[in-house]
């Protein structure tokens, strides 16, 4: 399966494609809008946050009640950008990891914002890993000059608002008293996205299926050790209406994964599994699609040519977010016209989100026409 799957990206000649699709990569377009201003210079400001969720959010390694963030501004020409880190502590990022890596960041040697090849390309080499923190600079540079341009990125991109998914509302593992009651307040949406990985798998959705018939997909965190024992509970799940499966397994286990896969009745879905471009790549023939988050892939550029390489490979795509503000979550929002799922109720599970962005509205990722990311205000906190 291996070599079948890398001779048929080499022969294609898909990664190459794929990977020269992105966003604004040169001045020529921007120019056309926009004349640049050679004595301005850009200004990154950044500063901690931390985000108080209303349910404790428990997964199937973990639980937690607050999750950090470092929230971020560009300044040019009297316009301001706003970006966004948020760092759930399984992924290694802190407030004090973000704040080291945005301090060495110097934007001041770009005139121009729309080199956002340039300027994303510096940002990368500026130090390994931390991905939420480019992600915080990219979601701001990508936010300033959709300002610059009067326009949202869904438009710059060429994208249909109306093509929007649904997403799902998160259930985190619980008790059943508490579950329900997550359930009574998740009714505005459609489908409800449910965290498997433990030895309660079974009664989490028993419950959930004793008050409400909605579609169902599942997120288990890695959390099946062995394919047997998860094809046989995908089986189980596939009866009780539930759609997908997401990251079942390890994603050292590359083979019991694409072993699952060909025989699961439900898609498959990479998300620990994939980080950023390579991954996406390496996922193939292992899942049915990938699940693309921008504090894993480093921002808006990345997510963007993640998503024209999956669709080359005929892999389907998810969006999906961590514990974050509107500011992430109208970012990841303006791609979501090219996802067949959405997950990015991330703002939704907090009480001090400090912007208003995109909505959803009877359970859809609802895009409206700010320019930029779509923050149509950040308020005070």
């Amino acid at each position: 399966m291996k070599g079948n799957r890398r001779n048929f990206l080499i022969n294609s000649g898909l990664i190459s494609g794929a990977l020269l699709t992105s966003g604004i990569s040169s001045n020529n377009f921007a120019k056309s809008f926009y004349i640049n201003k050679k004595n301005s210079k850009m200004k990154l400001t950044f500063k901690p946050y931390t985000l108080n969720l209303k349910h404790v959010f428990t997964l199937a390694t973990s639980s937690r009640t607050t999750t950090p963030v470092v929230l971020t501004q560009i300044e040019y020409d009297g316009l301001v950008g706003y970006g966004e880190a948020s760092m759930p502590p399984y992924l290694g990022e802190s407030h004090e990891s973000v704040s080291k890596f945005l301090a060495k960041v110097d934007l001041s040697q770009f005139n121009d914002p729309f080199e956002m090849e340039s300027i994303l390309d510096y940002l990368d080499k500026v130090d390994a890993l931390n991905p939420a923190a480019k992600a915080a600079v990219d979601i701001a540079l990508h936010d300033l000059t959709g300002k610059i341009l009067g326009k949202p990125w869904h438009k710059i991109w060429g994208l249909d608002k109306l093509k929007t998914p649904y997403t799902s509302f998160t259930i985190g593992i619980d008790t059943n008293e508490v579950v329900k009651q997550k359930v009574k307040e998740a009714e505005e949406y459609k489908i409800l996205k449910v965290k498997l990985g433990r030895e309660t798998d079974k009664e989490m959705i028993e419950t959930i299926r004793s008050v409400t018939d909605k579609p169902i997909v599942v997120d288990v965190n890695q959390g099946w050790k062995d394919k047997y024992l998860a094809l046989d509970m995908i089986n189980w799940l596939n009866e009780r209406n539930v759609k997908m499966v997401e990251q079942p397994m390890p994603k050292e286990m590359i083979d019991e994964n694409a072993w699952l896969t060909e025989k699961s009745p439900l898609p498959t879905f990479g998300d620990e599994s994939v980080q950023r471009i390579p991954d996406v790549i390496k996922a193939y023939g292992v899942y049915s699609g990938i699940n693309i988050k921008l504090m894993k892939c480093t921002g808006l550029r990345e997510a963007h040519k993640m998503i024209t390489l999956a669709k080359s490979l005929n892999m389907k795509v998810m969006l999906g977010c961590m514990t974050e503000t509107s500011c992430a979550i109208s970012a990841v929002s303006q791609l979501s016209p090219e996802a067949e799922w959405a997950d990015i109720d991330g703002n939704l599970l907090i009480s001090n989100d400090p912007f208003e962005g995109i909505k959803v509205i009877d359970g859809k990722v609802t895009l409206n026409d700010e320019p930029g990311i779509g923050i149509s205000k950040m308020i005070a906190h």
